[in-house]
């Protein structure tokens, strides 16, 4: 990832004009981890911005997404994550704490195959699902 994170610099990469909201937007992502949902960065930066809405947040992270500047996971049935990490790399969820991890993964193997027969790739996706090692050590 980028070892001296400027959000300024990171939003004019993908040609996206900063603005204040989008700029907290793409800090929070880089602080947090997590792989936040919308209303979670929402309720995140409301103290913060008190006039950020969550339209505001819905539509800065659909237009991070279509300029590649974050991953949205779909890893969950419910709510659609976001990923400032958009290197390749698969994503695991505890299925008893619903937590998201990231697991280092080599997805052109995948890519070269689909390419051979033909096929065009523009996005790649691995989930896996799971018990994480803390709930797992719970059950033992």
């Amino acid at each position: 990832m980028i070892a001296d994170f400027n959000a300024y610099s990171y939003l004019l990469q993908h040609d996206i004009k900063p603005s204040v909201q989008r700029l907290a937007i793409v800090n929070y992502l880089y602080e947090h981890r997590t792989h936040p949902t919308a209303d979670e960065i929402y309720e995140g930066l409301l103290d913060e911005i008190p006039t950020l809405s969550k339209t505001t947040v819905y539509n800065t992270l659909n237009l991070f997404q279509q300029q590649a500047a974050v991953l949205a996971l779909t890893i969950d049935d419910k709510n659609v994550r976001f990923d400032i990490d958009t290197s390749d790399h698969a994503h695991f969820k505890c299925l008893n704490c619903g937590k998201v991890f990231d697991v280092p993964a080599v997805l052109n193997s995948v890519t070269s195959v689909t390419l051979e027969q033909g096929f065009l790739v523009t996005e790649k996706h691995l989930y896996l699902k799971g018990y994480c090692s803390s709930c797992n050590n719970l059950s033992k």
